[in-house]
């Protein structure tokens, strides 16, 4: 059994504070940025790679903007849309948590087709890359999930169960570090894998990313406390488990044709 004692502020200032969850999405992001630069090298080794290795510093931008813009919507939307139209200015109040992580991908795909729209260059590319790095912040953010006690799991008499003090005195699944597991490293070497390895077509790697990420996410939920004001939306079946079953009938569909086009060649 371990009790949570984990404080979600690292450094107080009084007037600033530095929380852990802040500087899971600043390093998620530069880690990512940094790491998707030797993705680029290794998808494109002719003259065009100079083009996209520039454009990618640029491309972050976009990609923070559709993860903010993306995750709030989604989660207004998915998760809790009633209070939100009733309290339009709470959907700005980000400081007060709420985001989702469907409506964040939704957010990255949308801006990295239009930045590659403007720039002339091939989406499915960075779409292949961002998937290679998006396991890296996602790690970082189920560890800061985990230590801010939020995303908490379903009552467990398992030894390695955690008592979270600030949601009540049940043992409970640590369903933060599941994801972090199987979302965040499992999907990372599975990913990177496959696309140093050449072992998918152009765009086979993000088609797999959302099967893969769906099926550890569907997994990781039959552990996770539905929210409180939702509950299940049928026996089992929470909001994030359902849309991260369409993710991956969407992924599924979209990599057999891929594979069904390359094949007809």
């Amino acid at each position: 059994m371990i009790i949570h004692n984990f404080d979600p502020i690292l450094i107080d200032f009084g007037i600033i504070q530095i929380r852990w969850y802040s500087l899971a999405y600043i390093f998620g992001i530069l880690l990512g940025w940094l790491y998707g630069k030797s993705i680029l090298k290794k998808q494109i080794e002719d003259q065009n790679q100079k083009n996209y290795l520039e454009n990618f510093d640029d491309l972050i931008g976009y990609i923070i903007i559709g993860v903010i813009v993306g995750g709030r919507l989604g989660y207004v939307l998915f998760y809790n849309p009633i209070f939100y139209f009733e309290n339009i200015l709470e959907i700005f109040k980000l400081w007060n948590g709420g985001m989702s992580f469907h409506g964040g991908l939704v957010g990255v795909v949308v801006a990295i087709y239009i930045f590659s729209k403007i720039k002339n260059l091939n989406y499915i590319i960075y779409f292949d890359t961002i998937c290679c790095v998006a396991p890296i912040g996602i790690f970082l953010g189920r560890i800061a999930n985990f230590v801010n006690s939020e995303l908490y799991g379903i009552p467990t008499d398992k030894p390695w169960g955690v008592i979270f003090p600030k949601v009540d005195n049940i043992l409970r699944h640590p369903s933060q570090l599941y994801e972090a597991f199987l979302e965040g490293l499992v999907l990372f070497i599975i990913i990177n894998t496959l696309i140093r390895k050449k072992i998918l077509f152009h765009g086979g790697v993000s088609f797999l990313f959302l099967i893969i990420y769906g099926l550890f996410r569907i997994i990781s939920e039959q552990f996770r406390e539905p929210d409180g004001h939702m509950g299940y939306l049928l026996s089992g079946i929470s909001m994030g488990s359902a849309l991260s079953i369409i993710m991956a009938i969407i992924g599924t569909i979209f990599l057999l044709k891929l594979i069904i086009n390359e094949k007809n060649k």
